[in-house]
């Protein structure tokens, strides 16, 4: 058992290096031309594969890990919302997979924080800061999914977004996994400076 734990362990971190180069392969190409469009569908797939993975490692035995359990579905949700968001510049939606998304990353972020409280009778500050964004993200996905004009309005910031997102996780894994931080700094820093990335994007695209 414990040999093809560690081959889905391989599995992950090759998917994950596919998502790393990937991903930063369609940040640096012009949004909207083919090998945009094209490293984006190998970074958003292989993100779903290595976090799948991960996610399912972390319920086997001698592996239980709710915190990355929990890691997991926050990754997941800015990476599927991402891709989803394409959908969104088409008039009638179908909305009820996103909601069901933003709903269980609603419940993921407030379990978060609650869970270590409950049973370990202290607060995990990663999972805090991670909670309240994914919870902030989650609350507005749902207020958007209430006015469809809105919606389609802003479909590009929000799938520029939520895929740098996903990408900033992918990072602070390799980050976290290599130690290139002490402590706890290494599930921050990539968030930062992502933040600037993100906020880069939003203005160019509001610029337009």
């Amino acid at each position: 058992m414990e040999k093809i734990i560690q081959t889905l362990i391989y599995i992950h971190a090759f998917f994950g290096g596919i998502a790393l180069l990937a991903g930063l392969v369609s940040m640096i190409a012009t949004k909207g031309n083919t090998l945009h469009k094209k490293s984006g569908l190998w970074f958003y797939y292989s993100m779903v594969f290595s976090g799948t993975i991960a996610m399912f490692v972390a319920v086997l035995p001698n592996h239980e890990s709710p915190f990355l359990f929990a890691v997991g579905i926050f990754s997941l949700y800015f990476v599927i919302t991402g891709n989803r968001a394409l959908n969104f510049k088409r008039k009638n939606v179908n909305l009820k997979i996103d909601k069901l998304i933003s709903i269980i990353m609603l419940i993921t972020g407030f379990l978060m924080i609650l869970l270590p409280i409950i049973l370990t009778k202290s607060a995990n500050i990663i999972l805090i800061v991670f909670a309240v964004i994914g919870i902030l993200f989650s609350i507005r996905d749902l207020k958007l999914f209430k006015n469809p004009k809105q919606l389609r309005k802003n479909w590009l910031k929000l799938h520029l977004g939520k895929m740098i997102g996903g990408y900033i996780s992918a990072v602070t894994a390799f980050v976290v996994v290599n130690n290139f931080f002490p402590s706890f700094y290494g599930w921050f820093i990539p968030g930062i400076i992502g933040g600037f990335v993100i906020t880069y994007w939003m203005r160019k695209v509001s610029s337009k």
